[in-house]
């Protein structure tokens, strides 16, 4: 039986003993355990899923944010995904620019709202750029070439080539293709397509985090080594072969952030859930087998480590 598979059925035979251990992994290596060591003046918040502010110098740097986190039964069934401007409001109360991996609804449904509502420039795919373009702002999306490093704010950004996990049994990426629905009316789950996917290494105060939103990769398009945080997505990672052993081995980061293993359906300010079989106490012992000099911390969503300041004015 593939590994995934027999995985999966150990899970659902021992369900509680499973989510017991991802709650105590989650719990043991929490990052207000250790030492607090972003350089001064930075800040990373995890926003759950695959998302991530990280600020500095008074600038709000957005990495796929999913704040609106619709229930299962509606995310299927709606023909029009929205964002809930309220929610997303009270929890980011700004953002200067945002940067997406890809265009699946986790990923991007709330970044239109977000441009819109704090005058965001946003980063990604020619996907990303028709998804603004249906919000009537095509002009505030980036379409991005891959490998060039540029200027956002006091961060150096690069979008790096990357592929989607197949999640389909291991043989099909969810909602493939490029995103072409052209009105809102009709921009479902299954209409957010993933378009081009994308590894996003960004340097910032001194030190490098390097954002990998699904879990795959290919190989020869990573150049960049010794990361300092690698904000590591993990749901699927089964279904892409050894998947943890080859991008750790070609970042080879400092610490590593593992992301998109909690329970996207559910309030983000809510109580934590975990994704269906992440085994975040076996994606541990992967990271252990490939190296013990990599140390790996957990955040909660809305965890802030750090602490970002704002520029004295003269």
């Amino acid at each position: 039986m593939p590994v995934p598979f027999a995985s999966l059925v150990e899970y659902l035979l021992r369900p509680r003993s499973r989510h017991a251990n991802d709650v105590s992994t989650t719990e043991s290596l929490n990052w207000r355990r250790g030492a607090d060591d972003l350089p001064p003046g930075l800040e990373l918040q995890w926003l759950g899923t695959a998302g991530f502010r990280i600020a500095y110098e008074g600038f709000q740097l957005l990495i796929d944010p999913y704040l609106t986190r619709r229930p299962a039964g509606e995310l299927y069934r709606s023909p029009s995904l929205r964002a809930d401007p309220e929610l997303v409001t009270g929890l980011v109360p700004g953002a200067d620019a945002v940067l997406v991996g890809h265009t699946h609804f986790d990923h991007a449904l709330d970044v239109p709202f977000l441009s819109k509502e704090y005058g965001a420039r946003v980063y990604g795919s020619s996907s990303l750029r028709q998804l603004m373009a249906i919000h009537g702002m095509a002009d505030r999306a980036e379409e991005v070439e891959m490998g060039r490093t540029f200027e956002v704010g006091p961060f150096e950004v690069c979008f790096v080539e990357s592929v989607h996990s197949k999640l389909f049994f291991g043989w099909k990426v969810p909602f493939e293709g490029e995103l072409t629905c052209d009105h809102l009316d009709h921009l479902g789950t299954g209409q957010f397509r993933c378009g081009q996917v994308y590894g996003i290494h960004i340097r910032v105060a001194g030190v490098s985090f390097y954002h990998q939103g699904s879990a795959n990769l290919i190989d020869d398009r990573i150049e960049h080594r010794g990361v300092d945080y690698f904000l590591m997505g993990i749901a699927g990672r089964g279904f892409t072969r050894d998947y943890t052993d080859r991008i750790l081995r070609r970042l080879e980061p400092r610490v590593v952030i593992p992301q998109h293993f909690d329970d996207f359906h559910r309030p983000v300010a809510g109580e934590m859930g975990f994704s269906l079989n992440v085994n975040l106490g076996g994606f541990v012992e992967e990271v252990e087998r490939v190296s013990r000099d990599f140390e790996v911390r957990t955040l909660e969503p809305l965890q802030t480590v750090g602490k970002a300041t704002t520029p004295a004015v003269d």
